[in-house]
């Protein structure tokens, strides 16, 4: 409402110069033949009209009967050098179209396909008449003609500037703005997505080749062999907008090639991390960040959690949504039932962790700890027991921050595992070994027996890497050899399982590398995640 101010106190000294003409239908045309509907400039007009303007009523005439010119001449004149202000002055992009005069000039859209409640200038100004511009199938009012259709909330704006036939850009106060952004919003569909790149939308179908990659065709007839260790960087895929929480390449073999990230910028994403390191889809379902989702065992659905307390099971050759569930906390863990796939169990920002049946979409099973948040989840034997990391530790004690469960019975079987007074962001299992380890606050990884009692081994840690706070990742080599983990430093330190020792240190990220994972398949590639929004692969 400040430039409807700053218009009526205007003097009549920007009013002698020519700017344009008006037609018979009320339309105001410039001297570039720009046309521009009665709506612009609505306050500046009203003015003219009460301070004794008269409207022409010949076409291309640019004075009125009393020998008054309308306004904003030097703005809309075709002379560079003639505007008031040179930063208003935009380069033209576009070529001048000129039509000889000898041909009649062409029906307006503004005449042809009027609103039904379209009043002229002229009657406008007199009876002060509001004009309504919402119908559908009516132009929208703008300064001057669009040069491209743009829908309003794109590029981070409630309603977009739009440029004129000479480049020129009007300013419009933010309370205008959002009136017209209102105004416009009336005659268009009200199932119109919410703007921004996280809208939360129906995900289409992965566009994945049905064929394998031709990288891992040769390793699937041949059993696993050592693990190499990757020197270079072979893709590096920027997409997300936020800091990535987890990679998961594809657990099946011939779909191998596709790999899962999970962000905070309330995406997930699958890309093509082998081939060409490009990305296939995009999937907005949630309204908050994403902290947790995984492959389903049969490769073809992911399961994904958020901070907006939603789970979501999709279907991606489909597009569909097989599984949607409400938890009442934030979500930060998942894990499949290594058996049962039509199970899985959640942690999050709460003192419960609870198992789903997604045939029912209904919770079979509770499992209450009496702590304040669930970290990680990791499933032993065959999805008899399950281990808890929770955020439990004191200055005295950190007990319970490991807790052992029955699954069935949801009973616990042992909190006494980890004595040490630091948390466990995350676990892991080893492929061949009956031993798990956790990644700890302390900056080591220490390691277990995957059997009652649970106990820690004095003897053998890993050091040498920071976690200060992140929910810093480790995972084994498939044929266990080396043991991966990030660090809070941006570092990717690869240790020899059997001797603790520090195998290499890979400098790939300049913020917290918080995911690691190796390729199933092929010996010698890795994929690594930040917490600035990249994904890189090493070879």
């Amino acid at each position: 409402m400040a430039s409807l101010v700053a218009y009526d106190d205007s003097d009549s000294e920007a009013e002698t110069e020519p700017a344009g003409s008006f037609n018979p239908a009320g339309q105001m045309k410039d001297a570039s033949d720009a046309v521009r509907p009665p709506g612009r400039d609505f306050a500046s007009e009203v003015l003219d009209a009460k301070d004794g303007g008269a409207l022409p009523a010949k076409h291309g005439s640019c004075e009125d009967a009393a020998g008054c010119r309308l306004p904003l001449a030097r703005l809309w004149s075709s002379d560079s050098g003639s505007c008031p202000n040179q930063r208003l002055q935009w380069p033209r992009t576009e070529p001048e179209v000129t039509f000889p005069t000898s041909q009649p000039v062409r029906p307006s859209l503004w005449t042809s396909h009027a609103p039904a409640g379209h009043v002229p200038l002229a009657a406008a100004c007199l009876k002060q008449v509001k004009l309504s511009w919402g119908t559908s199938g009516s132009p929208e009012p703008s300064f001057c003609a669009r040069t491209g259709s743009e829908a309003p909330g794109e590029n981070g704006s409630s309603l977009p500037r739009q440029r004129c036939a000479h480049g020129v850009v009007p300013y419009t106060p933010k309370r205008l703005r959002r009136w017209q952004a209102l105004s416009t919003e009336t005659g268009k569909s009200k199932d119109m997505e919410p703007p921004g790149p996280c809208a939360r939308r129906a995900p289409a179908p992965l566009c994945v080749a049905p064929e394998v990659s031709e990288f891992i065709q040769p390793y699937l007839d041949s059993q696993y062999q050592e693990t190499e260790i990757p020197r270079k960087v072979l893709f590096r895929m920027r997409g997300h907008r936020g800091p990535v929480n987890n990679v998961q390449w594809c657990p099946v073999s011939s779909r191998s090639h596709v790999l899962l990230s999970t962000s905070m910028d309330k995406t997930f994403k699958v890309w093509n991390a082998v081939d060409s390191g490009s990305c296939l889809q995009t999937y907005c379902l949630h309204s908050e960040a994403v902290r947790a989702a995984l492959w389903s065992p049969c490769g073809q659905r992911v399961l994904s959690g958020g901070f907006d307390f939603a789970l979501h099971l999709t279907d991606l050759e489909t597009g569909t949504q097989l599984f949607s569930g409400q938890s009442d906390f934030r979500i930060t863990t998942l894990k499949f039932h290594p058996r049962d796939h039509n199970v899985f169990v959640c942690g999050g920002f709460s003192s419960e962790m609870k198992a789903w049946d997604i045939r029912t979409s209904k919770v079979v099973r509770s499992y209450k700890a009496t702590i304040q948040q669930t970290l990680d989840i990791l499933f032993l034997r065959e999805g008899s027991e399950f281990l808890s990391s929770t955020d439990a530790s004191s200055r005295d004690s950190a007990d319970r921050t490991i807790i052992a469960w029955d699954f069935r019975s949801s009973a616990k079987i042992s909190n006494q595992i980890f004595h040490e007074r630091y948390t466990c962001p995350s676990l892991t299992l080893h492929p061949r070994e009956p031993v798990f380890l956790a990644q700890t606050n302390g900056n080591y990884l220490a390691l277990f027996s995957a059997v009652w009692p649970y106990r820690m081994s004095r003897r053998r840690r890993y050091e040498g890497h920071k976690v200060e706070g992140y929910s810093v990742g480790c995972e084994c080599s498939p044929d266990g050899d080396l043991l991966l983990t990030g660090s809070a430093d941006g570092r990717v330190l690869v240790y020899s399982f059997r001797t603790a020792s520090r195998a290499r240190t890979l400098h790939g990220h300049t913020q917290a590398c918080v995911g690691t994972t190796f390729h199933p398949v092929l010996p010698s590639v890795l994929a690594t995640c930040s917490w600035e929004g990249d994904v890189k692969i090493w070879h």
